[in-house]
Order: structure tokens, then sequence, then C-alpha cells
């Protein structure tokens, strides 16, 4: 889902902002380059979801047996050393799979969802070689494998472009574009601010309309259905997270429109934010959820947005 990548890559971002621990930051850059390759459409929008399943069987496309690993990386099926390969090439695999946690039996239904099982110090000891032997070597067969998945049949995507999970992945690459400037990291901070600002102008231009009102959903070039709260609050995060990466004013003044849009129309008068505007279609009752789930609540986003925007914004 999309709004799991998002919130993962910013947990990990802050996390490496906090240690310094390079294994959080390439987690990071992971998370986003898979939104970057697998779930951003020609046009700048972010896709909601992949599917888990290819061909009729769940994981199919993401799960390993050990016998496709020595193909790919050296050795027999049967894990014998094979004429065409050579013993580097076949002990590669097996470092490998001891990184990953591949075993015969699997973790899923006789297959192996790779997980790292061991860390490269442990690995070193096992394999008597040094910490930057491994860490070369398991990279080196990561891309392989990758390349050799690339060959399968992928899963199918739900191609739909949400408003507020949108704002959500904008924030992400947004900060991601700003933290791994101040970090040196600039090859990463360009296309990461790159694909923010394609993001914001797409959704800007595509789902908001000339009254500055948001549709929540887009698909085959057509918006479609009032803008929840959800929807205004998460796009302002990410316009107020790209206006900081930035400085751009046009992102601040287009946060602070949508905050406008969500006091006019989601704001209870007795306190807080119901989560339909006062123009959606009549409801037995109104709802106003408070509680967080799966992503933040419409109206904890929608208050501490508004509490940033009180703070960029100047006193007369």
């Amino acid at each position: 889902m999309l709004y799991d990548n998002a919130q993962l890559a910013r947990v990990y971002l802050h996390a490496f902002q906090i240690t310094g621990n390079e294994f959080y930051k390439r987690v990071t850059t992971e998370i986003l380059d898979y939104v970057a390759r697998e779930m951003t459409d020609a046009n700048g929008g972010f896709y909601s979801s992949q599917d888990a399943d290819s061909e009729g069987h769940e994981g199919k496309f993401f799960v390993w047996t050990p016998e496709e690993i020595r193909s790919a990386l050296g050795g027999s099926a049967s894990g014998l050393l094979i004429v065409s390969k050579t013993k580097q090439e076949s002990n590669d695999a097996q470092l490998f799979m001891d990184a990953y946690g591949v075993t015969a039996n699997g973790n899923f239904e006789g297959k192996n969802i790779l997980h790292r099982a061991r860390d490269n110090d442990v690995l070193a000891t096992m394999h008597n070689t040094t910490i930057e032997d491994v860490e070369r070597r398991v990279e080196s067969a990561r891309q392989k494998l990758f390349h050799v998945r690339e060959r399968r049949v992928k899963p199918a995507r739900d191609e739909k472009i949400l408003t507020g999970w949108n704002g959500l992945m904008l924030a992400a690459f947004a900060e991601a574009a700003r933290v791994l400037k101040s970090r040196k990291s600039q090859v990463e901070s360009r296309e990461y601010e790159e694909i923010a600002r394609r993001n914001a102008d797409f959704l800007l231009a595509n789902l908001r309309d000339a009254n500055g009102r948001l549709n929540c959903s887009y698909k085959d070039g057509q918006a479609r259905l009032n803008g929840y709260l959800e929807d205004y609050a998460n796009l302002a995060d990410g316009l107020l997270a790209l206006y900081e990466t930035t400085f751009d004013e046009k992102y601040f003044i287009a946060a602070r429109e949508v905050a406008d849009q969500i006091l006019a129309h989601f704001l209870d008068a007795h306190g807080g934010f119901f989560d339909t505007s006062d123009d959606h279609e009549e409801l037995v009752v109104r709802p106003k959820d408070v509680q967080d789930n799966a992503t933040p609540s419409g109206s904890a986003m929608a208050w501490k947005k508004l509490r940033f925007l009180t703070e960029f914004t100047p006193k007369d």
C-alpha cells in the first residue's frame, strides 16, 4: 500500500537522522526507489497499491527457492559445483542464502521470503572473509537476483491516484530530499526533489478545481468524488514539506489555500473537524474521527498543519 511505504520511509529517515546509521538511510532510499520505479504514474501521481499475487499465486513474484538462487548466482540446483561456474560464484550463492535466511523448507508455502537473517560481521566469520568483502558480494548478488526477478510476471497494480495517500508520499520524498541534501547525498536528493515537485504539480493541476476544492480520486484522466478531510490535511502536509525543502513560495501558498478550505468547509463550530465537507452528500451522522488507524486521522493532521502554518506565517 502506498500509505505504508510513505510512513515507513519517514520512520527510517528519522532513524537515520537520529543515529547516523547508514542501514536506515539505505532502507529509506530503497523504499523510495521502489515507489519511483513501480508506483509512479508517468505524469507524477503515485498509484495506490501493488498486488501480493501474480499468475494466481500469492507472493510468486517475490519468493525464492535455493535452486533458483543457485541458478542465478552459481552452482547447480542440488548445491554441487558445476563446471561452468567458478567456486567463487558457488560460494556467493551460499553467502547470499546465509545472509537472507534461505532454506530448503522456506518460510512461506515451501519458498522463501527474503529477510536479512545475519549481520555482515557474522557472515564474515562464517565465510572466513572480511566485512567489506561480504558487503560487496551480497550487494552484487542482490543486483543479479533483482534482474532475474524483473523477468517474472509482475503483480497487478491499483492505479487509482488518491489525494490523501499521495500527500503522505509527497511528504516522504520531499523530506528525504532535504535530509539527504544535508548529508551530501546529492544524487538521491536531486532525484527525490524532482519526483516531489512533479507529484505536487500533478495533484494541484488535476485534483484541485478552479475554486480550490479537492477531489479524492483520479484515474484514466478523470478526477472524481469530493475530497475528505484527510485529503486536504495530507496534501497540506506534503506541500509544506516540499516548501521546507525548496523554499519555493508557490508550495507554501498552495498549502495555505488548502488549509483555508479546511477551515471553511470542515470546521465544527463546537470544536474539531468533521471528516466530510459541509457540502458533502448527506449522511445519517456526519463523521468526526479523531482516532489514528493505518494512517493519521484527518483531524490530527489538520491540527498539526494549521499549527505549522501559524508558525510559518508572519504576524501583521
